[in-house]
């Protein structure tokens, strides 16, 4: 775009700043085409006063005030947050309750990808041996262990992709009957039950903690074992066990375990199935203020074309939502749906107050080098990533699609923290087997256990990360394509890396970050 003249995109008519889009930004004394000059360098994905702004006046970007000018701002000048005062968060009271009646959109048909069935229902992109832990005392047991098993067992079972530790940090240490205990006690159990483990439920335990094995997965919690009518007592290897003399005992052990989950993975084939088994996460990290206009529109379109098909997106980060609120109760199938919204709206800002911040300290030192001033413009990129399908339900923390009163298809809020890792830790206990992530800073960001799609909001960070970014969604800001070619770009990728047809920069580079539990209780 460097040759290009100077240019800016305004996202709606009523909108008083634009955002500058060539690469590098422009100098002042730049010229736009409608006769605007620059009074100073605007560094690219900034926002530039279209008008004069006095004091006071509302500043409005995607048709929303984003800010209030705390001084005069000639037309022409570069709008950053030293600028703005931000607003106050709308009220969670008097909001419009299931009043948008989305267009009804056509079945979207015929479309598959090749996954793994498993007895409870579900079906897994990738066919993976997952060892679960009650307490992080074991992890470096465990990391071992899975160094074995890779080593010594895997290479006798070809089908089975690989062995993944579920390691965390709880279990021990911890209020474990404190109110908000069971958010990470049942993220940890529903991770065991991800799609793409097969039902295997493999569990390491120390043996004095305070997540017991039979806590963490009472009788009756891993359907896919009832389902295939076998003995549901739980696999645990006690680490305490009088059995184990020495530290070879206790490995030998985990081995012989992984061996049996193994051969049951081994024989699994995967088979066609229809683009409604998909369960896809939608999440951004590294945010800019392109990530709104290219990349995040790009994901809401593929998204409506996954709710036509019949499929589960999970859109998340309460904090990246909070000051849409009446945008999201308003598309609510339901008042019950808009009730559960604005119940964990409530939630988390009460958590928030009790640590001493508010949704303002969401925004990173990268998000305001990238453009986004504060978390209201963040917010509203944000959550474009939703489409416009109606919100068809809404997850707490740690809880799994399906659950006795959990949503199970279409378009559904998982609650979640902003926090990259904590948020994909979440959507992948909800049950998500794909996962799609839009950067704009660049973010080598990967989970171990689900294919981690990753777009690009900028040609410059795709042109640099090429052998990290799986999708260029700069191409819109270009000109060379639309959001809807990189949507259906989007959705054909889902389907061959679900497939395992492709397989994501992540996935090749074995780039995977750790899991991380959302644990709002008090450690002891």
């Amino acid at each position: 775009m460097s040759a290009q003249p100077p240019l800016y995109i305004r996202m709606h008519e009523r909108d008083n700043v634009a955002i500058v889009a060539n690469d590098g930004g422009l100098d002042a004394g730049a010229v736009f085409p409608c006769g605007l000059a620059l009074r100073e360098r605007v560094p690219q994905g900034h926002k530039v006063a279209l008008v004069d702004l006095p004091a006071g006046a509302p500043v409005r970007r995607y048709d929303v005030t984003i800010g209030v000018a705390e001084r005069d701002i000639p037309a022409g000048s570069w709008v950053h947050e030293r600028l703005l005062r931000m607003p106050e968060a709308r009220a969670l009271d008097d909001l419009p309750i299931a009043t948008t009646k989305a267009r009804a959109l056509p079945p979207l048909e015929g479309f598959t990808f090749d996954g793994y069935r498993n007895p409870d229902g579900t079906v897994g992109t990738r066919n993976l041996l997952a060892i679960s832990s009650t307490v992080q005392c074991v992890s470096g047991v465990v990391d071992y262990a899975v160094r074995r098993i890779r080593e010594e067992l895997l290479p006798r079972y070809p089908n089975v992709d690989d062995v993944v530790s579920l390691e965390h940090v709880y279990g021990c240490g911890v209020a474990i009957d404190a109110p908000d205990a069971p958010i990470p006690i049942r993220t940890i159990r529903n991770l065991a039950l991800n799609p793409n483990f097969g039902g295997e439920v493999m569990v390491v335990s120390l043996g004095c903690e305070k997540l017991q094995p039979e806590r963490l997965m009472p009788p009756g919690t891993i359907p896919i074992a009832d389902l295939r009518g076998e003995d549901e007592s739980l696999d645990v290897v006690c680490l305490q066990d009088e059995e184990h003399v020495g530290f070879e005992s206790m490995i030998d052990s985990i081995l012989r375990s992984a061996e049996r989950h193994l051969e049951r993975l081994d024989a699994r084939r995967r088979e066609s199935c229809p683009a409604s088994e998909l369960v896809v996460g939608v999440q951004c990290g590294g945010s800019d203020a392109f990530s709104g206009l290219t990349a995040n529109p790009a994901v809401g379109f593929a998204t409506d074309l996954l709710v036509r098909a019949g499929a589960t997106v999970m859109f998340s980060e309460v904090t990246e939502v909070r000051d849409a609120i009446d945008q999201l109760t308003a598309r609510a199938a339901t008042p019950e749906i808009a009730e559960q919204l604005v119940k964990q709206m409530a939630w988390y800002d009460a958590y928030l107050a009790r640590g001493g911040v508010d949704r303002s300290a969401n925004t990173t030192p990268g998000n305001k080098k990238g453009g986004l001033s504060n978390i209201v413009e963040k917010a509203m990129g944000s959550i474009v990533k939703s489409g416009s399908a109606p919100v068809s339900g809404v997850l707490a923390p740690g809880q799994r699609l399906g659950e006795a009163g959990a949503p199970r298809k279409g378009l559904v809020f998982a609650a979640t923290p902003a926090s990259d890792f904590v948020c994909g830790t979440l959507q992948m206990a909800a049950g998500m087997n794909l996962h799609v992530f839009t950067t704009g800073r660049g973010t080598p960001y990967g989970l171990a256990a689900v294919p981690v799609i990753k777009m690009a909001t900028r040609r410059d960070l795709a042109r640099r990360w090429h052998d990290l970014m799986d999708v260029d969604a700069g191409r819109i800001a270009t000109g060379e394509a639309t959001i809807e070619d990189v949507g259906w770009e989007l959705f054909r990728l889902m389907l061959d890396v679900a497939s395992g047809r492709k397989r994501t920069w992540a996935e090749r580079w074995k780039l995977h970050n750790s899991l991380a539990l959302f644990n709002p209780a008090p450690i002891t």
